[in-house]
């Protein structure tokens, strides 16, 4: 089960239960018989797309973990939680907003401009990481900068065209890497190492920059 919040910004917290979650929506709210219906959504697809930054809260618990004792929990660390939630937002605050046109006030010359040259280093690292992928869709996505579906489709933001050239590969990297583990495992950074060296400080530089809205 996964529990998406919609309020809060990047958020991951590791403990024996993987968790992050609005605490002030899921103690108001909370009914054990309504709360996936009434506040979040079951995450059905999540083993099987990895993306490259998620601007959601996400609770992933064990299957036979039951409601009455994943509120029990919440409440027991909410005060911890609610800490590193406003921690991430102030970090969130600093961020470098992208300067970018809204893509109504782009011509369809500037639009296939933006999907040529993402397309193009798509279509370059998958020869030299000898990786296929099925599509290649240029998005207008309000909470990540990529995509990669077990179907082998990549999704990318057409933000990403006006970042520096070096974060654009960071995040096709990234995502193609995945076309081999479906996961972020060791094996997974040592497979974006192999043709991102620096991967950490590009993706330390990532997380500077705000998607515009």
């Amino acid at each position: 089960r996964e529990f998406l919040a919609r309020k809060t910004p990047i958020m991951a917290i590791t403990t024996t239960v993987s968790l992050a979650i609005s605490m002030e929506d899921f103690l108001e709210s909370f009914n054990p018989m309504q709360s996936q219906n009434r506040f979040c959504e079951t995450h059905e697809d999540a083993a099987k797309s990895c993306e490259s930054e998620v601007d959601m809260v996400l609770a992933r618990i064990p299957a036979r973990l039951s409601d009455r004792e994943l509120k029990a929990f919440i409440e027991k660390q909410q005060d911890w939680i609610l800490k590193k939630v406003n921690q991430v937002k102030k970090r969130a605050d600093a961020r470098t907003k992208i300067k970018v046109p809204s893509v109504d006030a782009l011509s369809d010359a500037e639009i296939q401009k933006i999907k040529d040259k993402i397309a193009d280093r798509v279509k370059y690292y998958c020869a030299v990481m000898q990786v296929t992928v099925g599509r290649i869709t240029i998005r207008n996505q309000k909470t990540r900068w990529g995509s990669c579906s077990s179907a082998g489709n990549v999704n990318f933001n057409y933000q990403l065209y006006y970042l520096p050239d070096e974060l654009l590969d960071y995040v096709v990297v990234h995502e193609l890497a995945h076309r081999r583990h479906m996961n972020h495992s060791k094996e997974f950074w040592s497979e974006v190492a192999r043709y991102c060296p620096d991967y950490r400080a590009r993706r330390k530089q990532l997380k500077e920059y705000q998607l515009a809205n």
